[in-house]
């Protein structure tokens, strides 16, 4: 793995520098992003410092938003991942047209694509490394810098109740509290729903099918379309199986236009973030994507679930 000052000497290196982040972007993909990009402009002003994305970010569009990022910007350019695993979730498929290609990201590095990467799998949120990466290197730190940090730490680590929150943690969102951005705000915008994603959330309580301590609901185009939700909208209703107290480890389903699934695996203890990686996905151990062609799929990864549920179960009592 290499470290900040290895990529602090690329970015010193390179007049444009081009920041990606995954698809169907959370806080902390946003954030992480946003911050070492505003960081950047305003250490080196002379530099072109672009986010890159293809305008996803759905109710997540108060965070930041994207640049108008042209096929011709890539020449000569650094590209920067942040909190993105693998190559089929960055957004914005022109990331490899760059002269040279950094990872920073906290999943399992189980697609090590770039040419220079930094992984830190302990780390809650990609935001906590960039604040990191920040303070090693003394790049500026203000309150439009912190915001968007802020608000991936807060969102990656579920505010603070996450395994992988550590006493730093707190060190970071205490330093970024103190720039004087606006944590009260930044927590009801996390939190705000609309009313049709209030319905989003009660059908999933409805239709969700309990087993062994697992648990699982599928959100077709249907539903979707019936109460007015978009694809984007639906990642508020991730967490909310979770929120039953004898439910250890779900699934959410949630149906594409092309008719295939994107998978959201959640636990309390068992890990899921191998039964993700055999369907086309990964992620942490506790919070983890992945896809699914069709309900056969669907099947077969809730099956798969309530088996490890069910070890964990025995192995805990």
């Amino acid at each position: 793995m290499s470290s900040f000052d290895d990529i602090y000497e690329k970015i010193l290196q390179y007049p444009t520098i081009i920041i990606h982040r995954h698809t169907s972007p959370d806080p902390d993909a946003i954030g992480s992003q946003a911050g070492l990009a505003r960081s950047l402009s305003e250490k080196f002003p002379e530099k072109k410092i672009l986010c890159a994305g293809e305008n996803d970010e759905g109710d997540l569009a108060w965070i930041n938003h994207m640049d108008e990022v042209k096929a011709a910007d890539y020449k000569g350019a650094l590209v920067i991942t942040t909190d993105t695993a693998n190559t089929p979730r960055i957004s914005n498929k022109l990331y490899d047209q760059g002269d040279f290609l950094i990872k920073i990201d906290h999943h399992p590095d189980v697609d090590p694509y770039a040419d220079m990467s930094y992984v830190d799998p302990d780390a809650p949120a990609a935001c906590q490394i960039i604040v990191d990466f920040i303070n090693k290197e003394n790049l500026p730190m203000n309150k439009e810098i912190a915001y968007p940090l802020y608000a991936g730490l807060v969102g990656d680590t579920g505010r603070f109740m996450y395994p992988e929150t550590s006493a730093h943690t707190f060190e970071v969102a205490a330093e970024l509290a103190a720039t004087g951005i606006n944590i009260t705000e930044i927590a009801r915008r996390l939190s705000d729903v609309t009313f049709e994603q209030a319905k989003l959330q009660a059908m999933v309580l409805e239709n969700m099918t309990v087993k062994d301590g697992a648990a699982y609901a599928v959100l077709t185009q249907d539903d979707l379309k019936k109460l007015g939700v978009n694809y984007e909208q639906t990642s508020v209703a991730v967490s909310t199986p979770g929120r039953i107290k004898d439910i250890l480890a779900w699934n959410l389903f949630v149906q594409k236009p092309d008719g295939t699934f994107r998978v959201h695996y959640r636990s309390k203890g068992p890990v899921i973030n191998q039964l993700a990686e055999k369907h086309d996905g990964g992620g942490h151990a506790l919070a983890s994507g992945a896809n699914a062609k069709d309900m056969d799929e669907v099947k077969q990864i809730f099956d798969e679930l309530v088996d490890v549920t069910k070890k964990y179960k025995e192995e805990h009592e």
